[in-house]
């Protein structure tokens, strides 16, 4: 069983990566196998609502989005981290995760999620509100903790002193080790994910 973790910080080594890394590790002692890829700083384009990724199975614009789509479709579980600067996740990660989400369509369901949010101060719960809508529309599993899924750091290192944020992140890990395992027992007992409903969209403006 693996899970991915992405972090959405620009900084490589900031409180982002020092939450996730503690995921991580829990995950790992769990015997999950883990890849934590970073977003990067360079600028990820928004989606372009051009629909071609209904026909391509990926997003036109191929850069690490694709990549990652890929990883995530080979993988059990997934956690995404973000910081927060105006109360909502950054904006590499809102472009990044509209892409990954539109373009992966319906591979990503029933696979178990979790958010975690890293800011100063404030900002966090609206911003995991945020990111776990991207999971509830493909009917992926949310994994709770013992708290909302935040840390609090401001220059690089400081969620370090943060006690409760680490425990929060290594009860998520223990939370979503146990799910990922409870979901493979069931499958190899014969019970799988149920055949859902599709085919009714109904829009407001006819």
């Amino acid at each position: 069983m693996k899970v991915m973790l992405l972090n959405g910080s620009p900084k490589a080594s900031g409180n982002t990566h020092l939450a996730l890394a503690e995921c991580e590790r829990e995950l790992q002692r769990c015997g999950i196998e883990t890849e934590l890829v970073h977003i990067g700083s360079a600028p990820v384009p928004g989606c372009r609502a051009c629909g071609a990724c209904g026909k391509l199975g990926k997003c036109v614009i191929d850069d690490a989005v694709n990549v990652f789509r890929d990883k995530l479709e080979a993988a059990d579980g997934f956690i995404v981290g973000t910081p927060v600067y105006y109360a909502s996740p950054n904006g590499s990660v809102i472009s990044f995760m509209d892409r990954l989400f539109y373009s992966a369509q319906d591979s990503f369901r029933h696979k178990p999620a979790a958010a975690v949010a890293v800011a100063r101060r404030a900002g966090t719960v609206t911003s995991f509100d945020v990111l776990n809508k991207y999971f509830t529309i493909r009917e992926m599993p949310i994994v709770s903790s013992s708290y909302w899924n935040d840390a609090f750091g401001q220059t690089p290192g400081q969620a370090a002193a943060d006690a409760e944020g680490l425990q929060t992140m290594r009860n998520l890990a223990r939370n979503m080790a146990w799910l990922l395992k409870c979901i493979e027992l069931g499958r190899q007992n014969g019970i799988n994910p149920p055949e859902n409903e599709y085919s009714d969209a109904t829009n407001f403006i006819r």
